[in-house]
């Protein structure tokens, strides 16, 4: 089996850490927070951020900068991960291992940015998605289960923005963190689908 390679690359003046495998066409896999890159090819069981903080607590809590960071400390972060991802988790220590390095706030400063970001990307407001897509979601995902979400997804709205969506799979008992909760069935729609090109 052939190894990952790593590289650094500067993407708009940030330095972003690509791992690589294979040959052919690009498949290309984002982790966002709060798992790690390593996580990916393994997808192993996470509960969500939601289970942990409710709907709406995380985001606003992760406002002011130092604060959330010091209370993490102070809790311990195999405490805080062991509540916010599982208790049953075998990557756990690796999770604790490596935001006790480097601490949260890379990933916190997502929620901080929220304004930011929608300004930067207001250059792509209404651009159309013109790559073959299959959406797959979990029935249960905070974002799916968003007021109007649902409909947004199945009634033809996302097909308009994504006319080449080809298939819409939502699982049944699976949240936000879907490549994490359902690792074997993810990895297997993956497949199936970048097999057909």
């Amino acid at each position: 089996m052939k190894r990952i390679s790593h590289r650094m690359a500067k993407v708009k003046g940030i330095d972003m850490h690509i791992a690589e495998k294979g040959q052919g066409p690009v498949v290309l896999l984002l982790h966002g927070f709060p798992e790690l890159w390593p996580r990916i090819p393994k997808m192993k069981p996470v509960e969500t951020m939601e289970l942990a903080f409710g709907e709406d607590y995380y985001v606003c809590r992760f406002q002011e900068p130092g604060v959330i960071e010091a209370e993490i400390a102070r809790a311990g972060t195999a405490e805080v991960l062991m509540k916010t991802l599982t208790d049953r988790n075998p990557d756990l220590a690796f999770y604790a291992t490596k935001y006790s390095q480097k601490g949260f706030t890379g990933g916190l400063n997502y929620y901080r940015a929220l304004d930011l970001n929608w300004e930067l990307t207001a250059p792509w407001t209404g651009t159309l998605v013109e790559v073959p897509v299959k959406f797959v979601v979990g029935d249960l995902d905070m974002v799916y289960t968003t007021p109007g979400a649902k409909e947004f997804v199945n009634n033809g709205g996302f097909k308009h923005h994504v006319p080449l969506l080809e298939e819409v799979v939502v699982m049944e008992g699976v949240g936000h963190f879907i490549n994490q909760e359902k690792a074997e069935e993810i990895n297997n729609h993956i497949y199936d689908y970048i097999s057909k090109y």
